[in-house]
Formats: structure tokens, C-alpha cells, sequence
């Protein structure tokens, strides 16, 4: 990877800058083009809370909103590949469409992350601290729903849903189609919401429920943009639908103090200079408490990354005391 600045770009991307493979990278870009990459910030959209206790079962149900068909996985990557295979979007027409479906994709990221660090937390102390292997340590992992937590990874999480099934392209739909596309987007995106109501009534964790209650409202938007999307392009009346499932945001408290600030009728651009036809879509009145929707040029506020401690045990991340026995068993099979 070519270091410039404080970003890294790969050899392909310096190339796409019209730059032979061998030559010098640039210090910087030139002022007001874009960095030909992902931008990532070591901050978190959820102000996640500590949990009470580890939670190894609760990491395994929040599985599901990850790596599940209906997960925060599946969202970016339809949507990403969407976005990247949209054809005509240089077609006035077309645009505002291309625009909202990227604009959505940029933020599905930040989502994986917030279901991510939620897992890592609620994995975090589960088995025993300590360098002994013979007192079974990982023994909590027979009592585990996902016991791949413990064999598989650091005691984090994976890219699987809750009973530890692979997540899978196939779960990416890419029709061409942009009507197609779209009603499945809506689709998606309540199933989504279905299974996050439904982990959020399965614990009552404080840090799953942080979590779910932040995404409910921003998956709301989403819900609500592919809404406004396909009545624009059909002129149907898709209001009527919600909300679905049928209950309302506003009887989880953690997402009715966000909505009370306004979150769930925003979409961010997150400051990009490209996607700015996209409030051409996403306008007019939300479907459910009829407050105006809006398009704003910035981000979400975020918050610092939830630190994760050591697990020995499991030699996470590894560093620590340097074993002499081993390096003399070493040395001496090495004459």
C-alpha cells in the first residue's frame, strides 16, 4: 500500500489517478478532489454502554442483526453493488435515484460497526483471564449458543448470523432493474427491522438495547427513503404501509429520546461533494408523525470506540511475558 498522508491507497487506486504503477505517489491530493477510497474514522455511531456482566448468549442473538439475511451486512453490500452497478445514472431522470441508494450505502458501514462492537463488548470477560490452559478456560463456551466466539476469534464477532451460519453473497440482490431494486430495498429494510424489534424483546441488556434503539431509527430513515423513492418513480402510495411491523418506534425509549431530537427524519450526506440530488427523493412529510423530512450535508454524531480489553486465554492480541521454556524446547530441537 502507497502511504500519502494520513491515507493508505493501493496500487490499483494510484493507477485510477492516471499515475503509472511504479511512480512516486503525490504527499497529498490536489485541493478539492476526493480521496479514491473509504475515509474511516476511529469513532462509533452509538454511545454504547458498558455491560453489567458478559453476555456470550445476548453476543450470539445480536449474530443475527450482523450476518443475518435481514443484517447490517446484507444492507451494505445490496446497496454498495447497487450503487456500483447502477446503469443511466448520467440520465437526469435517473440521478436523485443513484444519489439515495449511495448516500444509504455510505452509512450502512457505521452501522456494522455499531452491531460489531456490541458483540465484542457483551464477549468481553466471558471466559476466565488467565495463562493456564489446564484449567479449562474456555469451558463457558460448552454452555455457549455460538461457540465459534471462543474457537473461531478473539472472543469477537464474526460475519455470521445468530446460529452461526456464514454470511453469504447471496444474500446480495442486484436485479438492473431500478423499480425492482428499490421495492426490494423496502423490503429488506423492514425485514430488518423486524428481527431488530425482536432481538431487543429477546434481552434486556443495556448495551444490545442501546444499540437496537439507535438503529430502529436510522434504519427508519432508510425504511421511509426507499419509500419516498418508489412513489416518486411510481406515483404510489406507500404511507399507508407503515409502520411494519406494526408498533411504533416511539415504545422503545431508546430510540423515542432520538426520535424527539429529530434523527428519524434525516438523511446525511456525510459532507460528500458528489450525491446532491438526493433531497429530489427524499422530501416531503414522514409517513407516520407528519414532521418534514430532510437531507443535511453532514454526519451523525459519533463517539469514541469502545476499548477492548486483553484475553490472554485465548493469546489476544498475543503480547506478554516471552515464554523461555518454549524458546529453550526451540532452540534445542534446532541443535
Amino acid at each position: 500500500m502507497f502511504k500519502v498522508g494520513a491515507d493508505l491507497v493501493s496500487a490499483r487506486a494510484y493507477r485510477i489517478l492516471g499515475k503509472p504503477y511504479g511512480a512516486s505517489p503525490p504527499t497529498h491530493f490536489p485541493q478539492g478532489e476526493p480521496s479514491p477510497m473509504i475515509t474511516r474514522f476511529d469513532r462509533v455511531i452509538v454511545d454504547l454502554p458498558t455491560p453489567k456482566n458478559p453476555n456470550p448468549n445476548a453476543a450470539s442473538l445480536v449474530q443475527e442483526l450482523l450476518g443475518g439475511k435481514f443484517g447490517e451486512m446484507s444492507t451494505l453490500m445490496n446497496y454498495t453493488f447497487q450503487s456500483m452497478n447502477f446503469r443511466g445514472k448520467d440520465q437526469a431522470q435517473a440521478k436523485p435515484f443513484y444519489d439515495l441508494i449511495s448516500t444509504i450505502a455510505q452509512e450502512e458501514h457505521g452501522h456494522i460497526e455499531a452491531v460489531t462492537f456490541t458483540i465484542n463488548l457483551l464477549l468481553s470477560g466471558a471466559s476466565v483471564r488467565g495463562t493456564d490452559p489446564t484449567t479449562s478456560p474456555l469451558s463457558v463456551a460448552e454452555q455457549s449458543r455460538n461457540s465459534h466466539h471462543f474457537i473461531a476469534s478473539g472472543q469477537t464477532a464474526l460475519p455470521m448470523d445468530s446460529m452461526g451460519r456464514p454470511w453469504t453473497g447471496d444474500n446480495v440482490f442486484s436485479s438492473g432493474n431500478l423499480k425492482l431494486d428499490l421495492l426490494h430495498n423496502f423490503f429488506l429494510e423492514c425485514g430488518a427491522r423486524a428481527n431488530k424489534i425482536r432481538v431487543y424483546e429477546t434481552t434486556d441488556d443495556p448495551t444490545v438495547r442501546a444499540m437496537v434503539g439507535y438503529l430502529l431509527v436510522r434504519g427508519g430513515v432508510h425504511v421511509v427513503a426507499y419509500a419516498r423513492a418508489l412513489e416518486v418513480l411510481t406515483g404510489a402510495d406507500l404511507g399507508k404501509l407503515f409502520p411494519i411491523p406494526d408498533i411504533s418506534n416511539k415504545q422503545f425509549p431508546e430510540a423515542k429520546v432520538l426520535e424527539d431530537q429529530g434523527l428519524h427524519r434525516i438523511l446525511f450526506r456525510n459532507d460528500s461533494p458528489d450525491f446532491d440530488r438526493v433531497a429530489e427523493v427524499f422530501k416531503g412529510k414522514h409517513p407516520e408523525d407528519g414532521s418534514d423530512l430532510v437531507v443535511e450535508d453532514g454526519k451523525p454524531q459519533t463517539f469514541p470506540t469502545p476499548i477492548l480489553p486483553a484475553e490472554p486465554q485465548l493469546t489476544a492480541p498475543g503480547f506478554g511475558p516471552i515464554d523461555e521454556a518454549m524458546l529453550a524446547e526451540i532452540a534445542k530441537r534446532l541443535g
